[in-house]
């Protein structure tokens, strides 16, 4: 089909052009054709065999410590690339409800101050939610402004007023 083959992900032209793949080294030369023959000799046949094991070991050893440099400090990145999206895009993140702030309160002794400082920094201790899977958190708004939870995701037994 008349493509680049370094631009076909799957292919070791590719690979190597990405970096992902070791270019130079010793033992990739072993994998390459000949097309001399020889005659068969059977101690030349097992030395071959036990070569060849020797040769897979050493390229194995290399090509994880290739990865290994290869992937060093990538988490460190990560991590920083995230960091930057939160402080970005701070204010798609929620805002604390008046129940949570009223835990808050209770729980922990904070003062209204402390809980307003703690909102605008986005370091507010968030509760995880009890849901496993597919299970789904029923809640129903009330007409006095209440929200009752229900059915399969029943994270306090009952209602949860919220006020804001």
């Amino acid at each position: 089909m008349k493509r680049n083959p370094r631009k076909l992900g799957w292919t070791k032209a590719s690979r190597a052009r990405a970096g992902k793949e070791m270019t130079v080294d010793s033992t990739l030369q072993f994998a390459q054709r000949r097309n001399v023959p020889t005659r068969y000799n059977r101690d030349l046949w097992l030395k071959t065999v036990k070569a060849m094991e020797r040769i897979q070991e050493i390229r194995t050893k290399r090509e994880r410590v290739f990865y290994k440099k290869r992937m060093q400090g990538k988490r460190a990145r990560e991590l920083a690339a995230a960091r930057n999206l939160v402080d970005s895009h701070s204010h798609l993140l929620p805002k604390m409800r008046g129940s949570e702030k009223r835990r808050l309160a209770l729980e922990q002794g904070l003062a209204q101050e402390d809980i307003d400082r703690l909102e605008e920094t986005n370091a507010v201790p968030v509760e995880k939610s009890r849901l496993f899977g597919k299970e789904k958190l029923r809640q129903k708004v009330r007409t006095d402004g209440a929200v009752e939870v229900m059915g399969d995701g029943d994270i306090d037994g009952g209602m949860d007023v919220d006020s804001e």
